[in-house]
């Protein structure tokens, strides 16, 4: 029974509470955050982490006058429940429900939409110079997780608030952990600011036992705290922040809500920035998500009672079969290297870290430098391959231009979670890396439809000499047999899976619906052929203009958007060649944001699934073109 949740609608019903309704509530909290996930998969272990933390934000500060920035946003769920969201917290990340993440569409609590890394402190700088140019005296508070404060753009940020050193509040929730285990110079720092829990251990145990004692207690603890004070100023004061004009408090216990709320207090009498250090534990309150925090970061539905997935297909997946086919290659060729940007585990490259230590680099959140360092590990003989999500390398968008492609530089970036993303909403899904990595110079773009197709390509990838990527889904693989041995395609070379008069001309994973409602088709009396286009960039200049003749329709399929895309590609070939007779369409996805829900839901919705490129194929072929030409349609 959440007795006590029961009567919370929002932050003002926080004020109403004792200290032990309020650890009531904490645990009722975590309760309903574990049954919900539990069912419905999510991020778990950060929020499981942050739910004190969350309590002591809402009794500290009055949102939504206060602004509070939730960098990322894996931590938001407490925040979204003691928002006026709990009746809808059991639609989380559903077709029809809530997000997983900040949405200011959703909540006048959510003051800022979040899903990538680094950004809170910018955005919250932002918002406090727009407040003072109002002459308005809200706080704002910036919440970043150690992982993310290691991200190229928060550290530019920092530079800026210690320049400008306006009032802003930053909570840094120090867990060592974002989903993978924290790297580099930075995490040290903060593993060196706190001590490890130990000491907040002792210092909130000495308290207690001070409190206890009459009259003399509360003296000895102001004198404690004027020579802890002293102390941190000599051994670890926080210097950085110092030096920068940031001032620094904590370390603070993340997991009590009187002392966060007295830390906070304290913020908030400060005219200048300020940042307070509250170590956490993430995946509090449920062993299994303390004991494998990396798995419990973003889990599917799993039973509450062991940890168990729930239904789990153990089936291959796209990114177990990357991370199988780089061992492989990397065996094979010792100039390979893997780097990646705190998805080691996300990208499947597991093994590869534990077979290969010496040749595996994770560079923390930190995607531009990622790219760059790869051009330095392949100017100099090196062969890296960047895993990353699709979505992540937006990030990187001039490094990949400019410091890979420019100078014709071998880097290959296996491109993970690329098309329709399930669960995790507008600000994840993979479905830009065609359209903006088609137009790079010398950058080799494809698309495997299978496993096996995959191993081909990235062995493909490292041996042209070239820029290229490789994509491939979140998504179980076709289980397909994999060849014992990797090897390399004809470059622009795609392969005709079925004949036929029309062609579908399939990209990557839409290659098995483009067969089968060609099946389909069939039945409703027309004829096409298939093709695995294999590659984006160079086209397969020849299998197109086989079927380029007049009257005939050339239909593209892609799980991308189709506005630059793939489709767009094969569009200004046809015209480059004069092929204006050709009845064209360009079957994608839309520059909206999409739907929430599952990679099925969402394609259904998109008419992208099988029944819906029927019917948008078949429409197309027995409508009239204007004027007896090119129609030039794009869906």
């Amino acid at each position: 029974m959440a007795d006590i949740l029961d009567r919370v609608h929002g932050p003002a019903d926080l004020r109403t509470l004792g200290d032990a309704e309020l650890a009531t509530l904490a645990a009722e909290v975590r309760g309903l955050i574990l049954e919900t996930v539990a069912r419905n998969g999510g991020h778990l272990g950060s929020n499981l982490g942050v739910v004190e933390l969350t309590l002591a934000l809402h009794l500290a500060f009055d949102s939504p006058r206060d602004k509070i920035v939730w960098d990322v946003g894996h931590q938001c769920y407490t925040h979204k429940i003691l928002t006026g969201r709990r009746d809808r917290f059991g639609g989380l990340r559903r077709c029809g429900g809530i997000l997983g993440f900040p949405c200011r569409e959703e909540s006048e609590h959510d003051a800022f939409n979040t899903g990538h890394a680094s950004t809170a402190l910018s955005a919250a700088l932002g918002m406090a110079v727009a407040r003072d140019k109002a002459g308005e005296k809200h706080h704002v508070v910036a919440v970043v997780g150690d992982g993310s404060l290691t991200g190229g753009v928060a550290l530019e940020a920092l530079n800026q608030i210690g320049h400008l050193r306006e009032r802003l509040i930053i909570v840094l929730n120090y867990n060592e952990m974002s989903i993978s285990i924290n790297v580099g110079a930075w995490s040290k720092y903060f593993s060196y600011l706190v001590s490890g829990q130990r000491y907040i251990r002792m210092k909130d145990q000495a308290k207690s036992l001070l409190r206890k004692l009459p009259r003399l207690g509360d003296t000895v603890i102001k004198a404690g705290r004027a020579l802890e004070e002293l102390a941190k100023k000599i051994l670890f004061p926080g210097l950085v922040f110092k030096e920068l004009g940031i001032r620094y408090i904590g370390p603070v216990h993340g997991h009590s809500v009187r002392s966060l709320v007295e830390a906070f207090e304290t913020a908030k009498t400060s005219d200048g920035p300020v940042l307070i250090q509250c170590v956490t534990q993430k995946g509090k309150g449920y062993q299994p998500a303390v004991t494998h925090p990396e798995k419990f970061h973003g889990a599917g539905p799993f039973k509450v009672a062991t940890g168990e997935p729930l239904g789990a297909d153990r089936g291959p997946t796209f990114s177990g079969a990357f991370g199988e086919a780089m061992v492989r290659i990397a065996r094979k060729d010792d100039r390979v290297l893997a780097v990646t940007a705190a998805m080691g585990e996300g990208t499947g490259l597991r093994e590869f870290s534990e077979k290969l230590p010496d040749r595996f680099f994770d560079v923390g959140i930190a995607e531009q430098h990622a790219v760059t360092f790869a051009s330095g590990l392949a100017l100099s003989g090196l062969r890296p391959v960047v895993a990353i999500y699709s979505t992540f390398l937006q990030r990187a968008y001039d490094q990949v231009y400019h410091d890979v492609c420019l100078m014709d530089l071998p880097v290959v970036f296996a491109l993970d979670r690329a098309g329709i993303v399930p669960d995790d909403g507008p600000t994840h899904q993979g479905v830009n890396d065609l359209a903006f990595l088609r137009t790079m110079p010398n950058m080799i773009v494809m698309a495997p439809r299978d496993e096996n197709e995959l191993q081909h390509m990235l062995w493909s990838a490292l041996s042209y000499g070239h820029p290229a990527s490789v994509r491939f889904p979140k998504a179980k693989g076709l289980g397909v047999p994999v060849d014992p041995e990797p090897r390399v395609l004809p470059l622009g070379r795609g392969e005709l899976l079925r004949d036929g008069r029309d062609l579908l001309f399939a990209f990557g994973n839409m290659a098995r619906p483009a067969l089968e409602a060609a099946a389909e088709l069939d039945k409703e009396g027309e004829s096409f052929a298939v093709a695995d286009a294999r590659f984006v960039k160079p086209l397969d200049r020849d299998l197109l203009l086989r079927f380029a003749r007049p009257g005939r329709t050339i239909v593209t399929l892609e799980e991308g958007v189709v506005d630059g895309g793939a489709g767009s590609a094969v569009r200004e070939l046809l015209d480059r060649e004069g092929r204006f007779d050709v009845r064209f369409l360009a079957i994608g996805l839309p520059s909206s944001p999409y739907p929430l829900g599952k990679s099925d839901e969402i394609r259904a919705a998109l008419g992208l699934d099988v029944p819906g490129l029927v019917r948008r194929i078949g429409d197309f072929v027995r409508a009239p073109a204007p004027g007896g030409g090119d129609e030039g349609t794009r869906g």
